[in-house]
């Protein structure tokens, strides 16, 4: 059995004026994530751990920023897209384990929610993903509430 294993990472800025989407949920706050698409940076996280465990580059490479057809699109669309990139090449996730990083909002009230929606998406067992929440204690610009970012760690295994 072969596996493979990629890391993700992202961060976006909050502003105003935007809906905040993590996970391919919609979560209340005064801010949201600034992105060419809806900024959902979880799912542009896991989406770069994905392709990089195949190989196959980052989500930029394959939904640029520059393409109009990508403005304001649902990150859930581009997850869908890069799962079937991964599938295409005879892979299925084993596991993924992800980080939120968020001074606010508090995200313990929907990481059960996230998580259920990602196994919808992906097409998974609840018990093969993690979500976890973390705050930066206050440093940087994470802790400063001027931006939320993630990881995700996936492996992937080959199907026979």
């Amino acid at each position: 059995m072969q596996f493979k294993i990629g890391i993700g990472y992202d961060i976006h800025r909050l502003v105003e004026g935007r809906k905040l989407f993590l996970g391919g949920i919609e979560i209340p706050y005064v801010k949201g994530l600034l992105g060419h698409s809806d900024g959902d940076a979880l799912i542009h996280a896991l989406c770069d751990a994905l392709l990089g465990a195949i190989g196959a580059g980052d989500i930029g490479q394959h939904f640029p920023d520059t393409d109009f057809k990508y403005q304001g699109i649902a990150s859930s669309q581009l997850l869908k897209a890069v799962q079937e990139i991964v599938v295409s090449r005879g892979y299925r996730i084993n596991n993924l384990d992800v980080v939120v990083i968020a001074q606010e909002p508090s995200l313990k009230p929907f990481k059960d929610l996230i998580k259920q929606k990602l196994s919808e998406l992906l097409k998974l067992n609840p018990e093969e993903l993690n979500i976890k929440a973390k705050t930066n204690e206050g440093l940087d610009a994470v802790g400063n509430k001027e931006a939320i970012a993630c990881y995700a760690v996936v492996s992937l295994i080959k199907e026979s």
